[in-house]
């Protein structure tokens, strides 16, 4: 019996991983990458420390945590540990779970990741375009510039979504995914800073402050999240705001109005802060909130309150006022009104239907044959190594179960 043909469109992370699973299960495999090497947006993940995976990572971290299950229970983060310890990847984790490779060089997985290719005989072709695939009556034909085909018995379509275009994902994938048939979700930049109304955005441009910060939308929060927030002089950033982008967007794309709600003193009470200002009611109002907040952040919140003196002894600063600044310590708000684009992207939300994908083997539904891995399919977690471990374990699935012989074929 011969063994299986696959076509891999797409030397990421997830294409590798389904090569490397193929391979291994006997299949003949062809790795089709547009870029003059695979692997490069690997590179750029984990600041080029490449945060591989994440501990704590479940199905419950996932846009459709039901879609998700198979494929992290399949090939999860131990799972995923495990396949690149024997590579030569020692895993470091730190804080929330985030996995690291101790060398911590994101060159590192590539270099193990192409070993191993190399070793399993893999054909990788590099400046291979996809222009078109179109399903026969015994496979699929890929076909390239110049007239030039390949043909497969399989093919697993991991191009990514549109996130880092200048890695090569730029959303080429899902038009090779809608000439077959396939339906795409609405697209949206995810883990993605966000852009504010705020006339203070200049002076606030690069203060770094821990806090904590809300979503909020028709009164309601929606997310909460706790760390590091990043004033740019576009808008905010930082990892809490990346965890909370993708709703963010979602309701920014649906034309809906969110705000979002800075506290920035989080391990006091009101009380004690207004007793901060009792005491110091011979300072100028601006010295007494030195080393309680960023000192640039004082002018910002001093004019919010609604103070134009800022020297202005506490004493002489009207009650009201003071409480202003007292509650804006504790519920400063902003509106959110865009954010930026794929281009800064981390990840890509909506793409393939998951209703038009089998969850447990991550093929298509519509076209025998035809598979799916990473960020090409609707399916994105959050930030700190959530992506990444579902490019893994999509890629597995989908190496595996195109790697046995079925569907259409005749002798099936």
């Amino acid at each position: 019996m011969n063994p299986q043909n696959i076509l891999i469109i797409g030397g990421g992370a997830s294409g590798i991983v389904a090569a490397i699973i193929a391979k291994r299960a006997k299949a003949s495999v062809t790795i089709l990458e547009r870029n003059p090497r695979i692997g490069k947006k690997i590179l750029a993940t984990g600041n080029g420390r490449c945060n591989f995976t994440n501990i704590f990572a479940t199905n419950q971290d996932y846009n459709h945590p039901e879609f998700a299950l198979k494929a992290l229970e399949t090939f999860g983060p131990h799972e995923t540990i495990h396949f690149f310890e024997e590579l030569g990847i020692t895993p470091k984790t730190e804080e929330l779970g985030k996995t690291f490779p101790l060398s911590e060089q994101a060159s590192s997985m590539v270099d193990v990741l192409l070993y191993e290719l190399d070793k399993q005989n893999v054909i990788v072709r590099t400046d291979s375009y996809v222009q078109k695939i179109v399903k026969t009556n015994d496979g699929f034909t890929a076909y390239l510039p110049g007239n030039s085909t390949l043909k497969a018995d399989k093919v697993i379509l991991c191009t990514g979504g549109k996130a880092m275009p200048k890695s090569g994902s730029d959303g080429s994938g899902f038009v090779l995914a809608k000439q077959l048939g396939h339906h795409i979700t609405p697209i949206f930049p995810a883990l993605v800073k966000l852009k504010l109304n705020c006339p203070y955005l200049k002076q606030l441009d690069g203060v770094k402050i821990p806090g904590t910060v809300e979503l909020i939308h028709n009164g309601e929060v929606l997310q909460v999240e706790k760390g590091d927030i990043l004033f740019t002089s576009y808008g905010i950033s930082g990892p809490t705001i990346l965890q909370l982008s993708r709703k963010a967007n979602q309701l920014l794309l649906q034309h809906e109005e969110i705000t979002l709600k800075v506290i920035l003193v989080d391990s006091l009470s009101k009380e004690q802060v207004k007793r901060r200002f009792d005491l110091a009611l011979d300072k100028p109002i601006d010295f007494s909130l030195v080393g309680l907040i960023n000192k640039r952040l004082i002018s910002a919140i001093l004019k919010e309150a609604g103070v134009t003196k800022q020297n202005s002894l506490v004493s002489d600063v009207d009650k009201n006022q003071v409480m202003r600044i007292v509650d804006l310590l504790f519920d400063w708000r902003f509106t959110v009104n865009g954010s930026k684009s794929f281009e800064d992207a981390q990840v890509t939300a909506g793409g393939i239907d998951i209703l038009e994908i089998n969850k447990n083997t991550m093929e298509s539904t519509l076209i025998p044959g035809l598979y799916f891995a990473g960020e090409i399919i609707d399916i994105d977690g959050l930030c700190g190594g959530f992506n990444l471990q579902w490019a893994w374990s999509s890629g597995y699935l989908a190496g595996k179960n195109a790697s046995i012989r079925g569907s259409y074929d005749s002798n099936h």
